[in-house]
């Protein structure tokens, strides 16, 4: 029922929110989130203040009661029986008072933390709704690392604001009306301890202004770097591949400095707040007394208890939840301005308004007449002008091209991803979409395919047929595949999407270059049975460089030079104009050598369960997290500073109650004053002293932990990455390490100072009135038996609560990597449901701990509550043979320890729970690691000359156990040959060269130069080989950052390199776009530099290989390589690709040799 909850507050907040954008838009002001917020919930988060506002008046009404009872003591006649009635009156109102605040707090704090979890699950459900929506120009304006770091950190600041906002206004209430009962006390010398609270607010107001400012600084850095993180994960086999790991350590080391520089000053501030509590009290009672004695007043026990007592009530709320409650709004308040813009960003147009409605499905077409549009106005030439077609009915229509011309633009612009800038765009039926980029979710092959229609057998075979499916894994197309697709090949990710489109059955296709992943077998079964068979009744546009096919078009649409098109009708003709192919290379004949290798299908992945420990936590993982943050002798004086602090506070306020409790104690003014002026200020100086260096250690061993985990994470081996989703390793990052950076720190400061408060209460109670231990020590036993009981439980929920988190971000970062084709296949109200389902998930789990939390905390204040009735009736039961101030100290401190005992368990409790995201990173800080950078054996500095690779009796697998992916290759490839790799999809070519850099190590022997590579560093190795990945990866920022991350080359080198990999007659079709422009954009050259740029710069004068499997017209870097093999002199080139592609090289570049791995058992060398 849960679930239905949430989904009521979730709908009234988003048309709350969309009515806000209206009438924002119609007052021409900027929609106001917070306003928002308040119109949704003030009605029912105003009634739960109600709880508090009786809670502080209890507070307030119970040290009276108290005094009353002390003055009957103060007064004993044991032949009054009125009084003693009287007493017992009062003794019970201080019972029912207690057990009163019990309830009414846990009633309290139930209530806010659920509608702080209600804003929170509403605000994830707006961030994600409005993700699926971001227009490729929002997009570039935010990244997935912001919209991580909104639902990991921002959106729980509701969470910790709706606990204390109400103290804003119950605050100054309750300061007000004990004011008023002091004065009646004590008289005007109350205005003295007033002031010393009043003087505390205004600077508490200004360390809010201060936490405002470092949480606006600190998210913008927080964003950077789980951005940055993001791309290191999406891009690990590039790093491995380019030895960029410590490069990267240091990139994303600096922004956690600056990041954790940001937290620090935060953290002393809260460490300020907690000393200034902490001391208040001391500070307090000092000025308040010494002013009533100056007087010329008589101290009495019963005044002295009222006051104190009225003092630690207010002074609870003003030093302690009122400056909460400041920085708590502060930080809210920033959260809230980065959601608002968020959700201000723009949004793409629905290509439903560029459709018409269609009668019969004959009728579907597709009409564009004279289309201009950009990608980015700033840009001199638009991306296409002047472009017109019509296609109708059971019509193919052939887009061709050279990259940058405009082919994938042109389907963004029909599917509405790209608004046309001038002319007309309609079509007539429902779109489906296949994207040039294989979009594969985590989930089963069946799952990808099927997206979310219901599975009909016989449709779901042909599509399987049609599509070369049926026999694509061992285990079917019910095996679960990992994050990204990362257990296919680049073949079969094309496939499944191409088979995700077909099943869909819709009016019109649109094609992006589906064949270019696959050999040319499958390519032709693809647009013989699946193409021109199964979809021949339908209109289609096919992006495509495979000009063997061109003869089966209906119409050829040709894309030059990014402004130029020709449509062209083929009529059925089977030839096509030389002219119009004029940047086509003629084939030429091309002598191979062939071997024929023994293989076995690339095995299964699998996806692990996310891992999740059990049992209690160890004394081991505290001493991990405290030397993480500095060594043993500053720990060694950290102790020290605590035992300093609480022992001269504690004195402070024992010897001063004993010496004024006592009147039977007689003591000079000046030797009293003297004696409290110097305890007070030790205790100041050891308080504040002990609070900052308490938040330094532990802010410093979040920042150690986190450097480990990420050194562990780019020191283990790819396989990790495949089996582990994004959001998984993100979910660390961002959560676990936020609750590191802020909440336990502050959590275990908190948990040290109450539980060495208790300590001191205990102490002194029992040195008092000795027989106060008789109930302490059964419910001492009482409580460690229930937080033992407790604890077995929650902490399994709050691990359970971090796993279903990882979920959450898993879902949105594959989202946002398939937003393309969710909006083409109009599934975002499924995919916001599957988020919603995950949130909910982990809403339950929260819940879960939430409620587990109060039941705990009620029944320790209950137990507290029976302690306080003991202790009351006690005192009225030996009531002969106590003093007032004896009576005053043990009742004081009983009530003392009714919050404090309960509070301590509980953040003994949360610590451990807390200690959860300790103990996950710290798993993350332990993972396998693959072989060292550096050896000892080092092979010459002007390795490798000659560039002569052996493979010798090979074998590899990704993981151990799991059958070998290559078996048993012997091969030569010598120096300055240009080796081709084919095979079909899945075979094994990619493998080949994972082998070679060692991502997995494999068996046998592999030498270049005469040198084994596995005896060399995996840094040496694979710093002295250059390559060019199968799947383009580029980072945010700047195309100068992309060509070279690492400035180690000047601007004439960058552009000389543009010149070589953008070949075009001499030109270089960036437009203004040079290197130090950004490359977060969706320009289609962008994504060929990904492939070919870094082949300009290889890290040796060596060996350098190419690993795209793409079709021949886009291959344009290889002049530059024909080139650079002149010039280089010993150099090996290894290019693999799908088979044929490389039987048409561009520009007359040739083969030395051809390398072939069939997928069937056989071995031959020839």
């Amino acid at each position: 029922m849960l679930w239905l909850l949430f989904e009521c507050y979730i709908a009234i907040v988003c048309r709350y929110w969309d009515q806000e954008v209206q009438w924002a838009a119609k007052d021409l002001r900027t929609p106001r989130l917070t306003r928002v917020l308040i119109a949704c919930y003030w009605r029912s988060y105003s009634v739960i203040g109600i709880f508090t506002l009786i809670e502080e008046i209890i507070k307030v009404i119970q040290p009276v009661l108290l005094g009353k009872l002390i003055r009957y003591f103060e007064s004993y006649d044991p032949d009054n029986m009125d009084a003693l009635y009287e007493a017992c009156g009062y003794a019970a109102g201080v019972s029912l008072s207690t057990l009163g605040l019990a309830a009414l707090h846990h009633l309290y704090f139930y209530h806010v933390q659920r509608a702080g979890m209600k804003i929170r699950v509403a605000m994830c459900h707006m961030i994600y709704r409005k993700a699926l929506c971001l227009n490729s120009t929002a997009l570039g304006k935010t990244t997935t690392g912001q919209i991580v770091n909104l639902l990991s950190n921002d959106v729980n600041k509701f969470d910790e604001v709706t606990i204390f906002l109400h103290f804003l206004w119950v605050g100054p209430l309750q300061a007000a009306a004990v004011m008023v009962l002091l004065w009646y006390e004590i008289g005007p010398s109350c205005l003295a301890g007033m002031a010393v609270l009043v003087f505390l607010m205004p600077i508490q107001t200004l360390f809010g202004r201060l936490f405002s400012s470092f949480r606006g600084t600190t998210a913008a850095l927080t964003d950077n770097r789980i951005r940055t993180m993001n791309e290191v994960v999406s891009g690990i086999r590039i790093i491995k591949m380019y030895a960029w790991e410590k490069p990267f350590a240091a990139l994303v080391d600096e922004v956690r400095r600056k990041e954790i520089s940001k937290i620090m000053k935060s953290s002393y501030l809260r460490g300020l707040n907690m000393a200034s509590f902490f001391v208040a009290s001391k500070i307090i009672v000092f000025i308040t007394f010494t002013v009533y004695v100056l007087m010329g007043n008589r101290i009495s026990a019963s005044r002295v208890f009222v006051a104190v007592s009225l003092y630690g009530a207010v002074r609870l709320t003003v030093t302690l939840f009122f400056p909460n409650a400041v920085e708590k709004v502060s930080e809210a308040l920033i959260s809230i301005r980065r959601i608002k813009n968020f959700l201000m960003l723009e949004e793409v147009g629905s290509a439903q308004d560029l459709g018409l409605p269609v009668a019969e499905k004959k009728d579907c077409m597709v009409e564009i007449k004279d289309l201009i549009c950009f990608w980015n106005k700033a840009l001199d030439s638009p991306t296409l002008q002047n472009l017109s077609f019509t296609l109708r009915s059971e019509q193919l229509l052939a887009v061709i091209g050279p990259v940058g011309a405009g082919k994938s633009s042109l389907l963004s612009t029909i599917l509405g991803e790209l608004t046309p800038d001038k002319g007309v765009v309609k079509f007539k039926g429902e779109l489906t979409y296949a994207s040039q980029q294989p979009w594969i979710f985590p989930g089963t092959i069946r799952s990808n395919i099927l997206f979310g229609k219901a599975l009909h057998p016989q449709k779901y075979e042909r599509v399987l047929r049609a599509c070369a499916l049926k026999r694509l894994l061992p285990d079917g197309d019910l095996e679960v595949i990992g994050d990204r697709g990362a257990t296919l090949s680049g073949g079969q990710k094309a496939r499944v999407s191409l088979a995700r489109a077909v099943y869909q059955d819709a009016d019109i296709y649109l094609l992006d270059d589906p064949l270019s992943a696959v050999d040319a077998e499958v390519g032709k079964h693809l647009f013989e049975q699946c193409i021109c068979g199964l979809l021949r009744k339908k209109p289609r546009i096919l992006v495509t460089h495979q000009l063997q096919y061109l003869k089966a078009a209906d119409q050829i649409l040709v894309l030059k030079e990014v402004s130029v098109s020709v449509c062209m009708r083929t009529g059925g003709s089977n030839a096509v104009p030389y002219h119009l192919y004029s940047w086509v290379a003629h084939l030429v004949t091309i002598v191979f050598f062939v071997v024929f290798l023994h293989l076995r299908m690339t095995p299964v992945q699998h996806v692990l369960e996310e891992s999740r420990s059990e049992g209690t936590i160890g004394l081991h993982l505290y001493l991990k997290y405290f030397r993480a943050g500095a060594n043993v002798l500053v720990l060694l004086a950290l102790v020290f500073l605590n035992l300093l602090a609480h022992v001269s506070g504690f004195y402070t306020t024992t010897q001063g109650k004993v010496l004024m409790y006592s009147p039977d104690v007689f003591v000079s003014f000046c030797t009293l004053f003297c004696l409290c002026i110097g305890l007070t200020g030790a205790t100041i100086v050891f308080g504040f002293l002990r609070s900052l260096v308490f938040f330094n250690v532990l802010v410093n061993s979040a920042q150690t932990l986190h450097n480990r985990m990420f050194t562990a994470i780019l020191r283990t081996p790819v396989r990790f990455f495949d089996i582990n989703p994004i959001g998984r390793i993100l979910n660390r990052f961002s959560k676990d390490i936020g609750y590191l950076d802020s909440l336990l720190p502050w959590t275990f400061v908190d948990f040290i100072q109450v539980f060495l408060q208790i300590l001191g209460v205990i102490i002194v109670a029992a040195a008092v009135i000795p027989w106060i231990l008789i109930p302490v020590v059964p419910l001492l036993v009482v409580f460690l038996f229930l937080r033992r009981y407790f604890l077995q439980t929650s902490r399994d929920i709050k691990r359970l609560e971090s796993t279903t988190r990882s979920p959450v971000f898993t879902h949105l970062s594959s989202s946002l990597q398939g937003l393309w084709t969710i909006r083409a296949f109009k599934a975002q109200q499924r995919f916001q449901q599957a988020f919603d389902a995950h949130q909910d998930l982990h809403s339950e789990a929260w819940f879960l701990f939430l409620t587990t939390s109060r039941w705990f905390a009620l029944r320790l204040d209950g137990i507290c509550s029976i302690f306080v009735t003991l202790t009351t009736f006690g005192c009225l039961f030996l009531r002969d043979d106590l003093k007032a101030g004896a009576v005053g100290l043990a009742l004081s401190y009983a009530v003392t320890l009714v919050g404090m005992f309960q509070w301590g368990v509980r953040q003994s409790a949360e610590v451990e729970n807390m200690m959860t995201s300790v103990e996950r990173v710290v798993e993350y800080t332990e993972l396998e690691s693959e072989a060292p950078w550096e050896t000892d054996k080092r092979p010459p500095p002007d390795w490798p000359r000659h560039g002569f690779i052996t493979f010798d009796q090979v074998n590899f697998s990704y993981y151990a156990d799991s059958p070998p992916v290559l078996k048993n290759i012997t091969a030569v490839f010598r120096s300055r040959e240009k080796v081709g790799i084919v095979g079909r999809t899945g075979a094994g070519k990619s493998s080949l060269i994972s082998a070679l850099f060692r991502l997995a190590e494999p068996d046998g022997r592999i030498s270049i130069d005469g040198v084994p590579t596995a005896e060399i560093g995996l840094h040496t190795l694979r710093q002295r080989i250059s390559i060019i990945p199968q799947d383009p990866v580029l980072f945010t920022g700047t195309m100068r950052k992309n060509l070279d991350p690492f400035s180690q080359h000047t601007d004439e080198d960058l552009w000389n390199a543009l010149g070589e990999v953008l070949h075009h007659g001499g030109e270089i079709p960036l437009g203004p776009w040079g290197p130090a422009q950004c490359a977060a954009c969706n320009w289609e050259p962008f994504k060929v530099l990904g492939r070919c740029v870094v082949l300009r710069f290889p890290h040796s004068e060596g060996l350098q290989l190419l690993l795209p499997s793409l079709p021949a017209p886009q291959w344009v870097c290889w002049p530059g390589l024909k080139q650079e093999a002149g010039h280089k002199g010993a150099v090996a080139k290894v290019i693999s690709g799908p088979g044929p592609a490389l039987c048409q090289p561009v520009n007359g570049c040739v083969l030395d040799v051809f390398f072939k791995i069939p997928p069937r058992e056989a071995f031959l060398q020839g």
